[in-house]
């Protein structure tokens, strides 16, 4: 039986514009293009449907046709348990719109991370919990990334204790959660408006998260403050769920460590 943890994919295309990734596979969309054999979005709903803990799967994408047209998930959409949402021109308001009439609490992730897993997913939920947050962010260490693959990411960040790469994955444990996501409403793109960001987190916060300061732990006690709320990073074991598709050189790696997944299946079967 579905869990009750709702689960949101953000597939849509930001600011209405065809990802270079989409284009160079010849398709519509990012959440298309296909790794393994199989689309992207076919990979994290698989997984998400795997999971014990997850309930309804949503997915904000412009047109829900897109979704129609993979054979994949027609079984999901026929019983409910797949809803497509519409998505809105960016990130933060496909979040609220997709969060409406949604049951909490809320597991967002995006239809590039297609290494995520069951076990990921559990080891998330499990993180939340035990540390009693209202909103969570997934990271997982420098370490567990290039154990998972040498070349999997490029790009850290760093606190006094470790170095750090996030995971594309989100909780918020109820509505009011939500109200940090309310500071960027009709702001477009993050990076597009960076006195909002500024507005939002407080100059200091952010210097210290972008150059290392202190833990990361701390980093995040520093928002829980500023938002009036707690909100903490969960250290996932798996490094592989930090690998997600931007580019052709992280569609290969991608692609490379579900084979090495298949196999392993096989062997053991």
């Amino acid at each position: 039986m579905p869990g009750s943890t709702t689960a949101l994919v953000l597939a849509g295309k930001r600011d209405g514009l065809t990802d270079p990734l989409a284009l160079e596979a010849g398709v519509s969309h990012k959440c298309l293009v296909p790794v393994a054999g199989q689309p992207m979005i076919v990979h994290v709903v698989d997984a998400l449907a795997a999971s014990e803990r997850v309930g309804e799967i949503r997915v904000a994408i412009e047109d829900p046709q897109v979704l129609e047209g993979l054979p994949q998930l027609r079984g999901l959409l026929r019983t409910g348990r797949l809803v497509p949402i519409g998505a809105r021109p960016n990130l933060v308001d496909s979040v609220l719109a997709a969060s409406e009439s949604a049951a909490f609490p809320l597991f967002i992730t995006t239809a590039d991370n297609v290494l995520l897993t069951p076990d990921a997913i559990a080891e998330m939920l499990d993180g939340c919990r035990t540390q009693g947050a209202d909103a969570a962010v997934a990271f997982t260490r420098r370490e567990s990334v290039l154990a998972a693959h040498p070349e999997g990411q490029r790009k850290f960040y760093r606190f006094a204790e470790d170095s750090y790469s996030n995971c594309n994955s989100y909780w918020l444990k109820d509505r009011t959660a939500l109200a940090a996501a309310e500071t960027f409403r009709s702001g477009g793109q993050f990076v597009k408006h960076p006195i909002r960001i500024v507005h939002a987190f407080g100059l200091l916060n952010l210097l210290r998260f972008r150059f290392g300061i202190g833990t990361l732990a701390a980093t995040f006690q520093r928002f829980s403050r500023r938002f009036r709320m707690s909100i903490v990073p969960v250290i996932l074991s798996d490094g592989a769920v930090a690998i997600d598709v931007d580019n052709s050189r992280s569609r290969g790696i991608a692609a490379e460590l579900l084979a090495r997944r298949a196999a392993m299946v096989q062997a053991a079967e």
